[in-house]
């Protein structure tokens, strides 16, 4: 894909999120697209975000968990870039129209911050562990920009791992204390259970899926830099967020976070 027709899908997918409607999938537009070229269109969004106020605040891997690349029929993570202007506190209501989200879907994750920089490739999992300060429980509210999620791995790069909003839990802890790949996930809509996961469902540990994104984006000379939050996938299955809607995610030995939509 030549370099104008990366800044003109840049440009539409920057003006959907901005406006809250979906496009056709670049897929179906252009079956020739690869996953470099929707890094670039990804990062022409974010370069777009930034010129209008925005803070880059970290980066995320979606699509890691089994149960998610069946629902969306995506076989392999994707990845992206968090701001300042996604980031909600814990037990935040959240506006759908305020925030043009389309099609929202929640999904409860294990967020890392870290105290280190950290830069792919040869990033192993106690690489990881040893730049980390604390995790958080968390919520991160994807929405695609790509019409009816008819997605494939190309499509949500493009659109920034389909990234919506995010809720970090007011709890830290060291990750050194915890059993990462048996920590059980629950989560509960409107009162009543709803999923269980455990973080084996992210490519067996969220310390791999953390070391694979700094690894992938290594490739791109992107960094984590110190302070950063880095999303390491969802543990359960999406569910779609409407107004109205009550979400809280419990971690055992983690603590919770809740969040709420209104119109």
């Amino acid at each position: 894909m030549s370099q104008e027709l990366r800044i003109r899908h840049a440009d539409e997918l920057y003006q959907a999120l901005c406006q809250g409607h979906t496009l056709a999938p670049l897929t179906e537009r252009w079956p020739g697209i690869e996953i470099d070229d929707a890094y670039h269109i990804s990062l022409g969004i974010l370069q777009r975000r930034l010129a209008a106020g925005d803070r880059l605040v970290g980066k995320k891997i979606g699509v890691t968990s089994a149960a998610v690349q069946r629902m969306l029929d995506v076989h392999q993570p994707d990845f992206g870039f968090i701001t300042q202007q996604m980031w909600f506190a814990n037990g935040a209501e959240i506006s759908l129209s305020a925030n043009k989200l389309i099609q929202p879907r929640a999904e409860g994750e294990i967020a890392f911050r870290l105290k280190h920089d950290l830069s792919g490739p040869g990033v192993t999992e106690g690489d990881v562990l040893e730049a980390t300060e604390c995790v958080l429980p968390c919520f991160e509210i994807v929405d695609s920009r790509i019409h009816d999620w008819r997605i494939r791995i190309q499509d949500t790069v493009a659109d920034n791992a389909s990234c919506g909003v995010f809720v970090l839990g007011g709890e830290e802890r060291d990750p050194r204390e915890l059993d990462l790949p048996n920590l059980r996930m629950r989560v509960s809509k409107n009162g009543a259970p709803l999923s269980e996961g455990l973080g084996s469902a992210v490519q067996g540990n969220p310390l791999t899926a953390v070391a694979w994104l700094a690894n992938t984006l290594g490739r791109y000379d992107i960094p984590f830099k110190a302070g950063e939050i880095i999303l390491s996938g969802s543990l359960v299955p999406l569910e779609p967020a409407r107004a109205g809607d009550r979400f809280e995610l419990s971690i055992d030995g983690l603590g919770s976070t809740r969040v709420s939509f209104k119109e």
